[in-house]
This record gives structure tokens, sequence and C-alpha cells, in this order.
């Protein structure tokens, strides 16, 4: 029974994986409930240790917790090349093992660890971050994640053990600067990758990496995060063997996000896909697409884009067969798009629209033949928010109750339409209070004057939650409470 229970707060633990309040706040139940949180918390370390999060105290903490791990061979081997990094006050064994707990190996981390260590000679510091690799790296530690940093070029696949230790690992996170010696090694080792993450940053052409997409037999996921997509400069030729990469695995792959304007006829191949993200830059746009004119994915259900024609759109969306769930399209908008939203997406849950007037009779349809739709985000510049309030509030299905409202300078709306929204929401049968956010595109924008009329309405129940973004840096595009 006691592992039952056990086994059940585990469960329930990871569902809280994100919410780092909630699980600390785990820790102090009792040391049965502080065990497993803390091996929640260490599985997913990096993702509660991020640059913004993340201060010198902090990292020193963590720092000292980890090298406190060291067997007693490194700690002589440290001491005796002078590095001190114990106090004689600072023995105290660690409460757990929490090495035992790590599943997801980030270097990126340790690298900012080891910046924060003061007065000690780079060459001590290359020595340290070898024996914590080592404590790390070893036949008695297996992860199933894997983050290199930029410009690391400690040679993995050399570590002795590194065959059992990444024997299961499942994710990858590099970049075009990581030493490609280090990513061909890992390719003759490691096969097992189904989610890739390659941040593209100097235009480097990295055969590394190709030899590692290729070497895989079960790739899912796949993201080639372009980091300066808006810019003018591409290294084509390199996304073009990116893409070619992905051909042996047209079978396996159901997730890709790319930042650039499809090159090869790549997509075309890939007829498992239920995901697909395009992100393309302005310089791209009125370029030629037609090698995407046919494309046909038929079992998509996440399409997320900015600056892919409308036209393209349009003849993917059709292709599809009613599985599509959420929609975000950025710098397009017209009435043949969105009605091939409604004709051909009847349960979709999340939309996202850039909207001009001329096409706000055509959302309304949408609202009305969309039955399940449960969040909608309006990007609009200049437009008529009256009349947009008004369709809301008048045929948004009994679903719909999230919104968010992109607002630009001077293109906001006036504060009567806005509680006239209020009220004819409060109207409706059955009123489902709102999850309301306005998204603050220039720091001029005056929202300050709807705060108080927003209090006033959450107050009576029909605003449930409000929350205004600066520039859109907070949330997910169908994110609406933080965790």
């Amino acid at each position: 029974m006691t592992k039952l229970y056990e086994d059940v707060l585990i469960l329930i633990l990871e569902e809280l994986q994100y919410d780092k309040k909630t699980l600390y706040s785990c820790l102090l139940v009792n040391r049965t409930w502080c065990e497993k949180t803390v091996s929640i918390l260490w599985r997913f370390l990096g993702q509660y240790h991020t640059n913004s999060t993340d201060n010198i105290n902090s990292l020193n903490t963590l720092f000292n917790v980890i090298v406190k791990h060291l067997s007693k061979e490194s700690k002589d081997f440290l001491k005796n090349r002078e590095i001190e990094l114990f106090k004689e006050t600072d023995q105290k064994k660690p409460l757990f093992n929490y090495i035992d707990f790590l599943k997801c190996l980030d270097l990126q981390l340790l690298e900012r660890m080891l910046t924060c260590i003061k007065n000690v000679e780079d060459y001590k510091i290359s020595i340290i971050r070898n024996e914590i690799l080592k404590l790390f790296i070893n036949e008695n530690k297996k992860f199933i994640s894997l983050t290199i940093p930029e410009n690391f070029n400690y040679q993995l696949h050399r570590f002795s053990g590194v065959e059992y230790c990444f024997s299961n690992l499942e994710s990858i996170y590099c970049n075009d600067n990581t030493d490609q010696n280090i990513l061909e090694g890992l390719s003759k080792i490691i096969e097992t990758i189904k989610k890739f993450i390659f941040y593209i940053k100097q235009h480097n052409n990295n055969s590394g990496v190709i030899k590692l997409i290729e070497s895989q037999k079960g790739l899912n996921d796949v993201r080639f995060i372009y980091i300066k997509y808006n810019s003018s400069i591409r290294n084509v030729p390199f996304f073009k063997t990116l893409e070619e990469s992905l051909i042996k695995h047209t079978d396996t792959i159901q997730h890709l996000r790319i930042y650039w304007k499809p090159i090869t006829k790549i997509l075309s191949y890939l007829v498992n896909l239920l995901s697909l993200e395009i992100y393309s830059s302005n310089s791209y746009y009125n370029t030629n697409w037609n090698h995407l004119e046919n494309l046909s994915l038929p079992v998509l259900k996440i399409l997320k884009v900015q600056r892919v024609p409308s036209n393209i759109l349009t003849n993917l969306i059709q292709s599809t067969k009613g599985h599509i769930t959420e929609i975000s399209i950025v710098g397009d908008d017209n009435k043949s798009l969105i009605r091939a939203i409604y004709q051909n997406c009847k349960n979709l849950r999340y939309l996202k629209l850039s909207l001009l007037n001329r096409n706000i009779l055509e959302l309304e349809n949408l609202l009305i033949n969309c039955k399940f739709l449960n969040g909608l985000v309006i990007d609009v510049y200049m437009f008529n928010w009256s009349k947009l309030f008004e369709i809301l509030s008048i045929s948004s299905p009994a679903s719909l109750f999230k919104f968010k409202f992109f607002f630009y300078y001077s293109r906001t709306p006036e504060l009567e339409a806005l509680k006239l929204f209020f009220d004819n929401w409060n109207n409706r049968i059955p009123m489902h209070p709102m999850l309301l956010r306005t998204i603050q595109m220039n720091q001029y924008v005056d929202v300050d004057q709807y705060f108080d009329l927003i209090e006033k309405y959450k107050a009576k129940g029909i605003v449930k939650h409000y929350y205004n973004d600066l520039y859109d840096d907070d949330f997910e595009d169908f994110e609406w409470i933080q965790s």
C-alpha cells in the first residue's frame, strides 16, 4: 500500500513539474513528500534554473550541492592541484543523493555555475569541469535529455561509460557553434533521439549535426530555430542540407518547426505531421512558394505560421481531414483563408489571426461554425473594435471565453466599447467568466485607462482573470494564466 501511495504521489508531482511554486510547497509536507518532490525538481533541473531566474547565489548553492557528490578520488585529485572547493565546516553529507535524481544533463547550466567561481585560474576551472563531467557521465548513470551549450568543446563521446549513459537519450539541444566533432562522435553511439532542437546563430556549416540527425532511428520532433530569423542573412545551402537530412525520417517525424521558408519539398514527404510551425521573414514573403502549393498534410492537428502566403495556407488547410485543433497565423488575412478554416476545422479549439476590418463578417461565420472554439487571439493594427466586440458577444460559441487582443499605438478600443462588451457578455446564457489578456505592443499605449473598468467587472464575476503583457513576452500563444 505504501508503494502504491508513493507511485500515485509521483504521478501527481509530475503533473506539477512546471509549477515551481507549488512544488516548493510540497517539500514541506513530510519526508516522503520531500523526497519525491526533490526527485522531480532535480530530474528537470535545467527548467528551474534559467538565465532569467538565476542569480549568483542560487548558482553557487547549486554548485556546492553538486560538488559534495564528487568521489573521494576526485576530491583528492582537486586538492592535490590546490583547488579548494570544500571548507572544513562544509563537509556535511547531502540529505539525498541528488545526482541519482538527475535525468536531464544540462551542460549550459553547468557552464553558468562555473562562471560564478571567482579567483580561480582558467586551467583550474577546466579541471573542475572535467571532474564534474565524470560525476555525470559514467556507466552508473543514464540521461534522457542532453543540452550542449554554445562553444562547448569537451569531447563527451570519449568519456568512459558514455555509451551506457546516453543509451536511452530521447532529446538533445545543441547549436551550430557546437563542436562538430562532438556531434559526429555522438552520432556513432546514439540512435534513440526522438526530440532534436538545433539553434542556428552564426551560419556555421556544421556537418556533425547532419550525421547526428541521420543516425537516429525514431526521430519524432525536430526544431530548427534560427535566432535571427528576421535578418536578411541566410545560409541557404546549410538550411537545404538540414531539410534533406530529414528525408530518411519521413515515417517517424510528427512535429516540425523551422524558422525560414522551406527550400526543398521535404514537407510533401512528411505526411504524418501532427504539428507544423513555419516562421518566415518579411524578405521571403513575396518570393516563390509554388513548391508548397499542393502540400497535403491529412492528419495535421496544429498549424502555426508567420508570413506564409494565404493561398498556400488555404490549400494546406483544405487538405486536412478535420483534425486541426490549433491555428496561429500572423502576417496574412483574407476571406478565403478564414473560410477555409471554418469549413475544414470543425474541431478547432484555439485560433490566432491577424484580422482586417474587411473580413470581420467572415470571423462571425467562423464563430458560428467552429462550435468548440475555446480561445481566440486577435492581432490587429487598424480595426473597428466596437464591431468586433459586438460580434464576439453575440456569435461566440458557448465554449469560447478566452480572449487576447493586441493593442497598437493609438489603435486601442474606446472605453465605452469595452464596457459594452462586458455588459453584453454578462447577458449571454450561459455566461462563462472570461479570461482576458491585452498585449501592449508599444510602451506608450495607454492601457491604464482599462484597469479600473476591468477590476469592476472582475468584482461582478464577468472577468475571471486579466493580465496585460508588454510586447507579448510573458505567455505562449494559447496560454492565459502562467504556471
